[in-house]
Protein backbone atom coordinates (compact mmCIF):
# COMPACT_ATOMS: atom_id res chain seq x y z
CA UNK A 1 0.00 0.00 0.00
CA UNK A 2 1.55 3.39 -0.86
CA UNK A 3 1.61 6.09 1.39
CA UNK A 4 -0.71 8.24 -0.27
CA UNK A 5 -3.51 5.46 -0.22
CA UNK A 6 -2.35 5.02 3.47
CA UNK A 7 -3.40 9.02 4.30
CA UNK A 8 -6.28 8.74 2.22
CA UNK A 9 -7.49 6.01 4.56
CA UNK A 10 -6.45 7.53 7.18
CA UNK A 11 -8.17 10.67 7.22
CA UNK A 12 -11.06 9.15 5.71
CA UNK A 13 -11.23 6.99 8.78
CA UNK A 14 -10.37 9.96 10.79
CA UNK A 15 -14.14 11.57 9.51
CA UNK A 16 -16.13 8.37 9.22
CA UNK A 17 -15.11 7.84 13.12
CA UNK A 18 -15.60 11.44 14.28
CA UNK A 19 -19.26 11.42 12.73
CA UNK A 20 -20.05 7.46 13.87
CA UNK A 21 -19.29 8.54 17.69
CA UNK A 22 -20.93 11.85 17.15
CA UNK A 23 -24.12 10.24 15.39
CA UNK A 24 -24.09 7.66 18.18
CA UNK A 25 -23.77 9.34 21.20
CA UNK A 26 -25.52 12.23 20.36
CA UNK A 27 -28.49 11.59 18.19
CA UNK A 28 -30.95 14.29 16.71
CA UNK A 29 -33.00 15.48 19.86
CA UNK A 30 -36.23 14.70 20.76
CA UNK A 31 -38.46 16.47 22.90
CA UNK A 32 -39.09 14.75 26.60
CA UNK A 33 -42.43 12.79 27.07
CA UNK A 34 -41.96 13.24 30.98
CA UNK A 35 -41.76 16.86 31.20
CA UNK A 36 -42.26 17.94 34.64
CA UNK A 37 -45.94 19.34 35.70
CA UNK A 38 -46.89 22.69 35.86
CA UNK A 39 -46.25 24.22 39.35
CA UNK A 40 -47.88 23.09 42.50
CA UNK A 41 -50.39 25.27 44.61
CA UNK A 42 -51.36 25.09 47.71
CA UNK A 43 -54.22 24.81 49.11
CA UNK A 44 -55.77 27.23 46.00
CA UNK A 45 -53.14 29.69 47.41
CA UNK A 46 -50.23 31.13 45.23
CA UNK A 47 -46.77 31.10 46.39
CA UNK A 48 -44.36 33.22 45.40
CA UNK A 49 -40.56 34.15 46.72
CA UNK A 50 -39.92 37.96 46.23
CA UNK A 51 -36.50 39.35 48.07
CA UNK A 52 -36.22 41.54 51.06
CA UNK A 53 -34.48 45.02 50.89
CA UNK A 54 -31.87 44.00 54.09
CA UNK A 55 -29.47 41.46 53.51
CA UNK A 56 -29.78 38.98 50.54
CA UNK A 57 -31.84 36.58 52.09
CA UNK A 58 -35.29 35.27 50.34
CA UNK A 59 -38.50 35.19 52.19
CA UNK A 60 -41.30 33.25 50.85
CA UNK A 61 -44.86 34.74 50.95
CA UNK A 62 -48.42 33.02 50.84
CA UNK A 63 -51.03 35.56 49.79
CA UNK A 64 -55.38 34.87 49.46
CA UNK A 65 -55.66 34.58 45.95
CA UNK A 66 -57.06 37.50 44.10
CA UNK A 67 -59.69 36.77 41.71
CA UNK A 68 -58.34 35.21 37.83
CA UNK A 69 -60.45 37.82 35.76
CA UNK A 70 -58.13 40.41 37.04
CA UNK A 71 -57.93 43.37 34.46
CA UNK A 72 -55.48 43.43 31.68
CA UNK A 73 -53.53 46.12 29.57
CA UNK A 74 -53.07 44.63 26.00
CA UNK A 75 -49.47 44.77 24.42
CA UNK A 76 -49.30 45.71 20.52
CA UNK A 77 -45.96 46.25 18.20
CA UNK A 78 -44.74 45.23 15.44
CA UNK A 79 -42.61 41.89 16.89
CA UNK A 80 -45.27 41.08 20.34
CA UNK A 81 -49.01 41.02 20.83
CA UNK A 82 -50.22 39.68 24.70
CA UNK A 83 -50.82 41.54 27.70
CA UNK A 84 -50.29 42.72 31.68
CA UNK A 85 -52.47 41.44 34.52
CA UNK A 86 -52.96 44.37 36.91
CA UNK A 87 -52.84 41.41 39.15
CA UNK A 88 -49.32 42.17 40.59
CA UNK A 89 -48.62 44.30 37.17
CA UNK A 90 -47.19 40.85 35.74
CA UNK A 91 -46.14 40.78 32.62
CA UNK A 92 -47.52 37.48 32.19
CA UNK A 93 -49.01 37.00 28.99
CA UNK A 94 -46.93 36.85 25.19
CA UNK A 95 -46.82 35.78 22.08
CA UNK A 96 -44.22 36.48 18.99
CA UNK A 97 -46.46 37.79 16.18
CA UNK A 98 -43.42 36.70 13.59
CA UNK A 99 -42.90 33.41 14.58
CA UNK A 100 -45.18 30.59 14.10
CA UNK A 101 -44.83 26.97 16.09
CA UNK A 102 -44.81 24.84 12.72
CA UNK A 103 -44.62 25.72 9.21
CA UNK A 104 -48.22 25.02 8.58
CA UNK A 105 -49.90 28.18 7.25
CA UNK A 106 -52.92 27.51 10.10
CA UNK A 107 -49.89 27.05 12.66
CA UNK A 108 -50.57 29.53 16.24
CA UNK A 109 -48.01 31.48 16.78
CA UNK A 110 -45.32 30.90 19.27
CA UNK A 111 -46.09 31.66 22.45
CA UNK A 112 -43.39 33.18 24.99
CA UNK A 113 -44.80 34.26 28.09
CA UNK A 114 -47.89 32.90 30.42
CA UNK A 115 -50.00 33.29 33.30
CA UNK A 116 -50.70 31.10 36.40
CA UNK A 117 -53.01 28.71 36.07
CA UNK A 118 -51.86 27.97 31.86
CA UNK A 119 -50.35 24.60 31.40
CA UNK A 120 -46.65 25.73 31.58
CA UNK A 121 -46.94 29.49 33.72
CA UNK A 122 -44.06 31.85 32.82
CA UNK A 123 -44.10 35.55 33.74
CA UNK A 124 -42.04 38.35 34.73
CA UNK A 125 -43.04 40.01 37.82
CA UNK A 126 -41.69 43.41 39.05
CA UNK A 127 -42.19 44.83 42.90
CA UNK A 128 -40.20 46.78 45.81
CA UNK A 129 -38.72 44.55 48.35
CA UNK A 130 -39.44 46.16 51.81
CA UNK A 131 -36.63 47.17 54.11
CA UNK A 132 -36.21 47.72 57.85
CA UNK A 133 -39.83 48.93 59.31
CA UNK A 134 -41.77 48.58 56.61
CA UNK A 135 -44.02 45.22 56.56
CA UNK A 136 -44.53 43.13 53.23
CA UNK A 137 -48.05 44.43 52.88
CA UNK A 138 -46.71 48.14 53.21
CA UNK A 139 -45.32 47.45 49.32
CA UNK A 140 -47.05 46.40 46.23
CA UNK A 141 -47.16 42.42 46.03
CA UNK A 142 -47.48 39.85 43.71
CA UNK A 143 -51.33 39.96 43.93
CA UNK A 144 -51.62 43.31 44.32
CA UNK A 145 -53.91 44.93 41.66
CA UNK A 146 -52.75 47.99 40.43
CA UNK A 147 -54.79 50.91 38.65
CA UNK A 148 -54.27 52.15 35.41
CA UNK A 149 -53.21 55.95 34.97
CA UNK A 150 -54.32 56.96 31.67
CA UNK A 151 -53.40 54.90 28.44
CA UNK A 152 -54.38 51.01 28.16
CA UNK A 153 -52.62 50.11 25.45
CA UNK A 154 -48.62 49.39 25.57
CA UNK A 155 -47.39 50.43 22.01
CA UNK A 156 -43.82 51.56 20.67
CA UNK A 157 -45.59 54.71 20.93
CA UNK A 158 -47.42 54.79 23.92
CA UNK A 159 -46.20 54.04 27.41
CA UNK A 160 -48.34 52.57 30.29
CA UNK A 161 -48.88 54.00 33.82
CA UNK A 162 -49.92 51.90 36.58
CA UNK A 163 -50.53 53.24 40.37
CA UNK A 164 -50.76 51.82 43.62
CA UNK A 165 -50.94 53.88 47.40
CA UNK A 166 -50.26 51.75 50.54
CA UNK A 167 -52.55 54.24 52.23
CA UNK A 168 -49.56 54.64 54.99
CA UNK A 169 -47.66 57.46 53.36
CA UNK A 170 -46.28 55.48 50.36
CA UNK A 171 -47.19 55.90 46.76
CA UNK A 172 -45.98 53.65 43.95
CA UNK A 173 -45.67 54.22 40.41
CA UNK A 174 -44.92 52.10 37.67
CA UNK A 175 -44.29 53.33 33.99
CA UNK A 176 -43.86 50.72 31.40
CA UNK A 177 -42.54 50.97 27.64
CA UNK A 178 -41.95 48.89 24.88
CA UNK A 179 -39.80 49.33 21.61
CA UNK A 180 -40.82 47.96 18.38
CA UNK A 181 -38.58 44.66 19.24
CA UNK A 182 -38.49 42.44 22.28
CA UNK A 183 -37.18 45.23 24.92
CA UNK A 184 -39.46 46.28 27.76
CA UNK A 185 -38.15 49.03 30.10
CA UNK A 186 -39.77 49.03 33.31
CA UNK A 187 -39.88 52.33 35.45
CA UNK A 188 -40.90 51.95 39.24
CA UNK A 189 -41.14 55.17 41.79
CA UNK A 190 -42.48 55.37 44.81
CA UNK A 191 -43.17 58.95 46.35
CA UNK A 192 -42.72 59.10 50.40
CA UNK A 193 -45.66 61.59 51.84
CA UNK A 194 -45.37 60.15 55.31
CA UNK A 195 -43.71 61.20 58.14
CA UNK A 196 -40.56 58.92 58.48
CA UNK A 197 -37.42 57.68 56.31
CA UNK A 198 -38.29 53.95 54.53
CA UNK A 199 -35.47 51.48 52.80
CA UNK A 200 -36.87 49.48 49.86
CA UNK A 201 -35.10 47.78 47.11
CA UNK A 202 -36.49 47.68 43.70
CA UNK A 203 -36.28 44.06 41.86
CA UNK A 204 -37.14 42.20 38.69
CA UNK A 205 -38.24 38.51 38.96
CA UNK A 206 -38.78 35.75 36.62
CA UNK A 207 -40.44 33.07 37.30
CA UNK A 208 -41.23 29.83 35.20
CA UNK A 209 -43.42 26.75 36.63
CA UNK A 210 -42.05 23.70 35.36
CA UNK A 211 -39.83 22.79 32.57
CA UNK A 212 -40.87 23.81 29.09
CA UNK A 213 -42.60 20.60 27.55
CA UNK A 214 -40.48 21.08 24.23
CA UNK A 215 -36.88 21.00 25.95
CA UNK A 216 -34.54 19.51 23.74
CA UNK A 217 -32.40 17.89 26.35
CA UNK A 218 -29.71 17.95 23.56
CA UNK A 219 -25.85 18.01 24.47
CA UNK A 220 -25.20 20.49 22.35
CA UNK A 221 -27.62 23.39 23.20
CA UNK A 222 -27.94 25.11 26.01
CA UNK A 223 -31.41 25.63 27.76
CA UNK A 224 -32.32 26.41 31.33
CA UNK A 225 -30.98 29.85 33.55
CA UNK A 226 -28.25 32.47 31.98
CA UNK A 227 -26.43 35.11 33.13
CA UNK A 228 -23.41 37.65 32.72
CA UNK A 229 -22.25 38.98 35.58
CA UNK A 230 -19.00 41.40 35.76
CA UNK A 231 -18.49 39.98 31.95
CA UNK A 232 -18.65 36.77 33.12
CA UNK A 233 -21.28 34.48 31.30
CA UNK A 234 -22.78 31.40 33.25
CA UNK A 235 -25.54 28.78 32.13
CA UNK A 236 -27.19 26.27 34.21
CA UNK A 237 -29.29 23.72 32.75
CA UNK A 238 -32.37 22.75 33.98
CA UNK A 239 -31.32 19.04 35.52
CA UNK A 240 -28.43 20.89 37.24
CA UNK A 241 -30.60 23.06 39.84
CA UNK A 242 -29.89 22.33 43.21
CA UNK A 243 -33.07 20.13 44.24
CA UNK A 244 -34.00 22.78 46.87
CA UNK A 245 -34.75 25.98 47.86
CA UNK A 246 -31.51 27.50 49.24
CA UNK A 247 -29.57 29.62 46.32
CA UNK A 248 -26.56 31.58 45.32
CA UNK A 249 -26.89 35.37 45.84
CA UNK A 250 -24.21 37.25 43.87
CA UNK A 251 -23.40 41.19 44.01
CA UNK A 252 -23.06 43.02 40.94
CA UNK A 253 -21.02 46.43 40.58
CA UNK A 254 -22.10 46.83 36.69
CA UNK A 255 -23.00 45.09 33.31
CA UNK A 256 -25.19 42.26 34.27
CA UNK A 257 -28.07 40.31 32.69
CA UNK A 258 -30.01 37.25 33.77
CA UNK A 259 -32.62 35.14 33.27
CA UNK A 260 -33.93 32.13 31.29
CA UNK A 261 -33.21 31.04 27.84
CA UNK A 262 -34.69 28.10 24.94
CA UNK A 263 -33.57 26.94 21.98
CA UNK A 264 -34.74 30.03 19.74
CA UNK A 265 -36.56 32.17 22.60
CA UNK A 266 -34.90 33.99 25.73
CA UNK A 267 -36.33 36.18 28.56
CA UNK A 268 -33.90 38.60 30.81
CA UNK A 269 -33.79 40.73 33.33
CA UNK A 270 -31.45 43.57 32.65
CA UNK A 271 -31.04 46.10 35.78
CA UNK A 272 -29.42 49.22 36.01
CA UNK A 273 -25.62 49.17 36.40
CA UNK A 274 -25.13 50.33 40.28
CA UNK A 275 -22.90 49.29 43.22
CA UNK A 276 -24.86 46.76 45.72
CA UNK A 277 -27.08 45.23 43.11
CA UNK A 278 -27.64 41.04 43.67
CA UNK A 279 -28.58 38.87 41.10
CA UNK A 280 -29.55 35.41 43.15
CA UNK A 281 -31.30 31.78 40.84
CA UNK A 282 -33.00 28.73 42.18
CA UNK A 283 -35.10 25.91 41.98
CA UNK A 284 -38.47 25.33 44.67
CA UNK A 285 -37.53 21.32 43.82
CA UNK A 286 -41.08 20.91 46.45
CA UNK A 287 -43.10 23.03 43.77
CA UNK A 288 -41.10 22.76 40.31
CA UNK A 289 -40.84 26.36 40.43
CA UNK A 290 -37.17 27.81 38.69
CA UNK A 291 -36.39 31.65 39.71
CA UNK A 292 -34.18 34.03 38.91
CA UNK A 293 -34.36 37.52 40.11
CA UNK A 294 -32.76 41.00 39.95
CA UNK A 295 -32.30 43.11 43.17
CA UNK A 296 -30.98 46.56 43.19
CA UNK A 297 -29.73 48.37 45.39
CA UNK A 298 -31.56 49.55 48.81
CA UNK A 299 -32.43 52.76 48.88
CA UNK A 300 -33.35 55.16 51.72
CA UNK A 301 -36.48 57.70 50.76
CA UNK A 302 -37.00 60.32 53.65
CA UNK A 303 -40.52 61.99 53.90
CA UNK A 304 -41.31 64.23 50.81
CA UNK A 305 -38.38 62.56 48.33
CA UNK A 306 -39.59 60.31 45.64
CA UNK A 307 -37.27 57.79 44.12
CA UNK A 308 -36.94 55.77 40.60
CA UNK A 309 -34.77 52.90 39.34
CA UNK A 310 -35.28 51.54 36.37
CA UNK A 311 -34.63 47.86 34.78
CA UNK A 312 -35.06 46.45 31.29
CA UNK A 313 -36.71 43.01 30.69
CA UNK A 314 -36.27 40.99 26.88
CA UNK A 315 -38.47 38.86 25.94
CA UNK A 316 -38.54 37.79 22.21
CA UNK A 317 -36.47 35.89 19.78
CA UNK A 318 -32.95 35.36 19.78
CA UNK A 319 -32.25 37.44 16.71
CA UNK A 320 -29.01 38.18 15.74
CA UNK A 321 -28.86 41.41 14.54
CA UNK A 322 -31.57 42.77 17.45
CA UNK A 323 -29.49 41.04 20.02
CA UNK A 324 -25.94 42.62 18.70
CA UNK A 325 -27.89 45.99 18.17
CA UNK A 326 -28.98 45.88 21.92
CA UNK A 327 -25.03 45.42 23.19
CA UNK A 328 -23.98 47.53 20.52
CA UNK A 329 -26.04 50.70 20.96
CA UNK A 330 -28.10 49.67 24.10
CA UNK A 331 -25.17 48.77 26.23
CA UNK A 332 -25.79 44.99 27.08
CA UNK A 333 -22.66 43.78 27.79
CA UNK A 334 -22.04 40.70 25.74
CA UNK A 335 -25.50 40.33 25.41
CA UNK A 336 -24.43 38.24 21.86
CA UNK A 337 -23.51 35.56 23.75
CA UNK A 338 -26.81 34.64 24.89
CA UNK A 339 -26.67 32.64 21.24
CA UNK A 340 -25.23 29.18 22.63
CA UNK A 341 -21.88 29.67 20.55
CA UNK A 342 -20.12 26.71 22.17
CA UNK A 343 -16.60 25.89 22.74
CA UNK A 344 -15.67 26.62 19.19
CA UNK A 345 -16.95 30.36 19.31
CA UNK A 346 -13.69 31.15 17.72
CA UNK A 347 -15.27 29.98 14.73
CA UNK A 348 -18.87 29.58 14.63
CA UNK A 349 -19.04 33.47 15.68
CA UNK A 350 -17.44 34.44 12.27
CA UNK A 351 -19.07 31.32 10.22
CA UNK A 352 -22.73 32.77 11.24
CA UNK A 353 -21.72 36.24 10.74
CA UNK A 354 -20.42 35.43 7.52
CA UNK A 355 -23.44 33.21 6.68
CA UNK A 356 -25.80 35.91 8.37
CA UNK A 357 -24.40 38.76 5.53
CA UNK A 358 -24.33 36.15 2.47
CA UNK A 359 -27.93 35.78 3.69
CA UNK A 360 -28.99 39.22 3.49
CA UNK A 361 -26.87 39.85 0.04
CA UNK A 362 -28.17 36.99 -1.62
CA UNK A 363 -31.89 36.79 0.00
CA UNK A 364 -31.90 32.79 0.24
CA UNK A 365 -30.49 30.71 3.33
CA UNK A 366 -29.72 27.96 1.20
CA UNK A 367 -27.91 29.72 -1.72
CA UNK A 368 -25.85 31.84 1.23
CA UNK A 369 -24.50 28.21 2.80
CA UNK A 370 -23.35 27.40 -1.08
CA UNK A 371 -21.64 31.33 -0.99
CA UNK A 372 -20.16 30.09 2.43
CA UNK A 373 -19.07 26.86 1.13
CA UNK A 374 -17.09 28.65 -1.80
CA UNK A 375 -15.55 30.97 0.34
CA UNK A 376 -14.65 28.31 2.85
CA UNK A 377 -12.74 26.43 -0.21
CA UNK A 378 -11.04 29.52 -1.43
CA UNK A 379 -9.65 30.34 2.07
CA UNK A 380 -7.93 27.12 2.19
CA UNK A 381 -7.16 27.15 -1.54
CA UNK A 382 -3.36 27.23 -1.09
CA UNK A 383 -3.55 24.54 1.19
CA UNK A 384 -5.71 21.93 -0.61
CA UNK A 385 -3.67 23.01 -3.77
CA UNK A 386 -0.16 21.64 -2.16
CA UNK A 387 -1.95 18.78 -1.17
CA UNK A 388 -3.03 17.90 -4.41
CA UNK A 389 -0.13 19.03 -6.15
CA UNK A 390 1.79 16.59 -3.49
CA UNK A 391 -0.72 14.15 -4.25
CA UNK A 392 -0.03 14.09 -8.41
CA UNK A 393 3.70 14.12 -7.95
CA UNK A 394 2.84 10.56 -5.76
CA UNK A 395 1.44 9.78 -8.53
CA UNK A 396 4.70 10.19 -10.89
CA UNK A 397 6.57 8.81 -8.71
CA UNK A 398 4.58 5.26 -8.04
CA UNK A 399 6.98 3.41 -10.37
CA UNK A 400 10.12 4.75 -8.46
CA UNK A 401 7.86 3.63 -4.95
CA UNK A 402 7.32 0.20 -6.69
CA UNK A 403 11.11 -0.64 -7.63
CA UNK A 404 11.88 0.42 -4.35
CA UNK A 405 9.93 -1.65 -2.45
CA UNK A 406 10.65 -4.94 -4.78
CA UNK A 407 14.65 -3.57 -3.94
CA UNK A 408 13.73 -3.66 0.03
CA UNK A 409 12.01 -6.69 0.04
CA UNK A 410 11.01 -7.68 3.77
CA UNK A 411 13.47 -4.64 5.07
CA UNK A 412 10.65 -2.34 6.17
CA UNK A 413 13.64 -0.07 7.89
CA UNK A 414 15.45 -0.05 4.56
CA UNK A 415 12.64 0.19 2.48
CA UNK A 416 11.43 3.31 4.99
CA UNK A 417 14.34 4.71 4.32
CA UNK A 418 14.55 5.00 1.09
CA UNK A 419 11.15 6.21 0.47
CA UNK A 420 11.93 9.22 3.09
CA UNK A 421 15.10 9.93 0.78
CA UNK A 422 13.02 9.61 -2.54
CA UNK A 423 10.27 12.53 -0.96
CA UNK A 424 12.87 14.72 0.23
CA UNK A 425 14.76 14.65 -3.39
CA UNK A 426 11.34 15.15 -4.95
CA UNK A 427 10.31 17.72 -2.01
CA UNK A 428 7.18 15.67 -2.02
CA UNK A 429 5.41 15.28 1.71
CA UNK A 430 3.34 12.19 1.85
CA UNK A 431 1.40 13.59 4.99
CA UNK A 432 -0.19 17.05 2.88
CA UNK A 433 -3.12 14.68 1.49
CA UNK A 434 -5.30 14.11 4.64
CA UNK A 435 -4.41 17.79 5.88
CA UNK A 436 -7.74 19.30 3.67
CA UNK A 437 -10.03 16.67 4.78
CA UNK A 438 -8.71 16.88 8.50
CA UNK A 439 -9.60 20.47 8.08
CA UNK A 440 -12.82 20.25 7.26
CA UNK A 441 -13.62 18.40 10.67
CA UNK A 442 -14.06 21.37 12.62
CA UNK A 443 -15.31 23.42 10.18
CA UNK A 444 -18.35 21.00 9.83
CA UNK A 445 -18.80 20.89 13.30
CA UNK A 446 -18.51 24.47 13.77
CA UNK A 447 -21.54 24.77 10.31
CA UNK A 448 -23.69 22.06 12.58
CA UNK A 449 -23.27 23.91 15.45
CA UNK A 450 -24.35 26.97 13.95
CA UNK A 451 -27.48 25.56 12.17
CA UNK A 452 -28.58 23.50 15.16
CA UNK A 453 -28.34 26.49 17.13
CA UNK A 454 -29.20 30.14 15.68
CA UNK A 455 -32.93 31.17 14.82
CA UNK A 456 -32.07 32.45 11.49
CA UNK A 457 -32.06 28.99 10.51
CA UNK A 458 -34.90 27.87 11.70
CA UNK A 459 -37.76 27.62 8.80
CA UNK A 460 -35.19 28.98 6.42
CA UNK A 461 -36.46 27.89 2.59
CA UNK A 462 -33.57 26.77 -0.12
CA UNK A 463 -35.61 25.75 -3.21
CA UNK A 464 -38.74 23.36 -3.86
CA UNK A 465 -39.48 20.87 -0.85
CA UNK A 466 -36.26 22.32 1.23
CA UNK A 467 -38.56 24.60 3.04
CA UNK A 468 -37.14 24.17 6.24
CA UNK A 469 -33.04 23.95 6.32
CA UNK A 470 -32.66 23.28 10.24
CA UNK A 471 -34.47 19.83 9.53
CA UNK A 472 -33.63 16.73 7.62
CA UNK A 473 -34.75 16.30 4.08
CA UNK A 474 -38.46 15.85 4.43
CA UNK A 475 -38.53 14.00 0.58
CA UNK A 476 -38.38 10.04 0.97
CA UNK A 477 -37.15 6.90 -1.29
CA UNK A 478 -40.49 5.20 0.64
CA UNK A 479 -42.29 6.93 -2.02
CA UNK A 480 -40.34 7.61 -4.63
CA UNK A 481 -39.56 11.15 -3.41
CA UNK A 482 -43.69 12.17 -3.90
CA UNK A 483 -44.15 10.25 -7.03
CA UNK A 484 -46.19 7.39 -5.40
CA UNK A 485 -49.04 8.51 -3.32
CA UNK A 486 -48.14 8.04 0.02
CA UNK A 487 -46.77 9.85 3.47
CA UNK A 488 -43.16 9.26 4.29
CA UNK A 489 -42.21 7.26 7.58
CA UNK A 490 -42.28 9.09 10.64
CA UNK A 491 -39.10 11.67 11.27
CA UNK A 492 -36.56 9.41 14.12
CA UNK A 493 -37.85 6.48 12.90
CA UNK A 494 -36.11 3.24 11.18
CA UNK A 495 -37.55 3.26 8.03
CA UNK A 496 -36.63 7.36 8.17
CA UNK A 497 -33.35 6.02 8.35
CA UNK A 498 -33.48 3.58 5.28
CA UNK A 499 -35.45 5.82 3.27
CA UNK A 500 -33.51 8.74 2.67
CA UNK A 501 -34.44 11.79 0.71
CA UNK A 502 -33.12 13.04 -2.50
CA UNK A 503 -30.00 15.57 -0.54
CA UNK A 504 -29.01 12.64 1.19
CA UNK A 505 -28.47 10.33 -1.74
CA UNK A 506 -26.87 13.23 -3.93
CA UNK A 507 -24.31 13.49 -1.09
CA UNK A 508 -23.67 9.78 -1.52
CA UNK A 509 -23.26 10.05 -5.58
CA UNK A 510 -20.89 13.17 -5.09
CA UNK A 511 -18.66 10.95 -2.67
CA UNK A 512 -18.54 8.45 -4.79
CA UNK A 513 -17.70 10.20 -7.45
CA UNK A 514 -14.45 12.32 -5.78
CA UNK A 515 -13.37 8.44 -5.04
CA UNK A 516 -12.86 8.08 -8.84
CA UNK A 517 -10.93 10.47 -9.47
CA UNK A 518 -8.14 7.74 -8.33
CA UNK A 519 -8.12 4.11 -9.53
CA UNK A 520 -9.55 1.90 -6.69
CA UNK A 521 -6.67 0.39 -4.81
CA UNK A 522 -6.15 -3.08 -5.07
CA UNK A 523 -5.87 -4.65 -1.88
CA UNK A 524 -9.33 -6.11 -1.11
CA UNK A 525 -9.51 -4.31 2.26
CA UNK A 526 -9.08 -0.85 1.19
CA UNK A 527 -11.19 -1.71 -1.92
CA UNK A 528 -14.21 -2.51 0.54
CA UNK A 529 -13.72 0.17 2.66
CA UNK A 530 -13.77 2.79 -0.25
CA UNK A 531 -16.77 1.14 -1.67
CA UNK A 532 -18.52 1.28 1.38
CA UNK A 533 -17.97 4.63 2.86
CA UNK A 534 -19.97 7.02 0.62
CA UNK A 535 -22.95 5.04 1.13
CA UNK A 536 -22.51 4.79 4.71
CA UNK A 537 -21.74 8.70 5.05
CA UNK A 538 -25.30 9.30 2.83
CA UNK A 539 -27.40 7.06 5.64
CA UNK A 540 -25.71 8.75 8.73
CA UNK A 541 -26.63 12.65 7.31
CA UNK A 542 -29.51 11.77 5.84
CA UNK A 543 -30.80 12.57 9.08
CA UNK A 544 -28.97 15.86 9.48
CA UNK A 545 -30.49 19.25 8.91
CA UNK A 546 -30.69 19.92 4.93
CA UNK A 547 -28.54 22.88 5.40
CA UNK A 548 -25.42 20.63 6.67
CA UNK A 549 -25.78 18.15 4.13
CA UNK A 550 -26.46 21.32 1.38
CA UNK A 551 -22.63 22.57 2.86
CA UNK A 552 -21.42 18.66 2.65
CA UNK A 553 -22.80 18.22 -0.96
CA UNK A 554 -21.09 21.62 -1.93
CA UNK A 555 -17.98 20.75 -0.61
CA UNK A 556 -17.45 17.93 -2.06
CA UNK A 557 -18.45 18.95 -6.03
CA UNK A 558 -16.13 21.91 -5.51
CA UNK A 559 -13.56 19.44 -4.13
CA UNK A 560 -13.76 17.23 -7.15
CA UNK A 561 -12.89 20.48 -9.48
CA UNK A 562 -10.21 21.69 -7.40
CA UNK A 563 -8.54 18.36 -7.02
CA UNK A 564 -9.20 17.42 -10.98
CA UNK A 565 -7.52 20.77 -11.89
CA UNK A 566 -4.98 20.83 -9.98
CA UNK A 567 -3.98 17.18 -10.93
CA UNK A 568 -4.47 18.33 -14.64
CA UNK A 569 -2.12 21.43 -14.33
CA UNK A 570 0.67 19.02 -13.19
CA UNK A 571 0.42 16.40 -15.88
CA UNK A 572 -1.58 13.91 -14.06
CA UNK A 573 -4.88 13.45 -15.69
CA UNK A 574 -7.52 11.55 -13.98
CA UNK A 575 -9.28 9.07 -15.86
CA UNK A 576 -12.84 9.24 -13.87
CA UNK A 577 -14.93 7.94 -16.58
CA UNK A 578 -12.07 4.74 -17.02
CA UNK A 579 -12.32 4.47 -12.74
CA UNK A 580 -15.97 4.22 -12.92
CA UNK A 581 -15.92 1.74 -16.02
CA UNK A 582 -13.36 -0.40 -14.08
CA UNK A 583 -15.26 -0.97 -11.17
CA UNK A 584 -18.00 -1.65 -12.98
CA UNK A 585 -16.41 -4.07 -14.87
CA UNK A 586 -14.37 -5.70 -11.80
CA UNK A 587 -17.65 -5.98 -10.12
CA UNK A 588 -18.58 -8.26 -13.32
CA UNK A 589 -15.77 -10.62 -13.11
CA UNK A 590 -15.98 -11.15 -9.48
CA UNK A 591 -19.04 -12.19 -10.60
CA UNK A 592 -18.28 -14.02 -13.28
CA UNK A 593 -15.81 -16.26 -10.78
Amino acid sequence: MDDQTKNLILASALSFGVILIWFTLFPPPEADPNAPAAIEQVDGQEVVTTPTADGQAAVTETEEPVEDNAPRLSIATPSLEGSISLKGGRIDELSLRNYRETLAEDSPIVQLLSPIGSDEPFYALFGWAPGSGLDADQVPGPNTIWSVDGNENLTPEAPVTLTWDNGAGLSFQRDVSVDDKFMFTVRQSVENTGSGAVKLAPYGILARQGEPEDLKNFFILHEGAIRMVDGELAETDYDDFEPSNDFETIGVEENAWTGFTDHYWMTTLIPADEAGATISTFQDARRNIFQTTARQSTKTVAPGETLSQEMRLFAGAKEWDTIRAYQNESGVEKFIDSIDWGWFFFLTKPIFAVLHWLNALIGNMGWAIIALTVLLKALLLPLAYKSYVSMAKMKELQPEMEKIKEKAGDDRQMMQKSMMELYKKEKVNPASGCLPILMQIPIFFSLYKVIFVTLELRHAPWIGWIKDLSMPDPSSLYNLWGILPWGVPASGSILALIFIGIMPLLLGISMWLQQKLNPAPTDPTQKMIFAWMPWVFMFMLGSFASGLVLYWITNNVITFCQQYLIMRSQGYKPDVFGNITSSFNRKQDEKDD
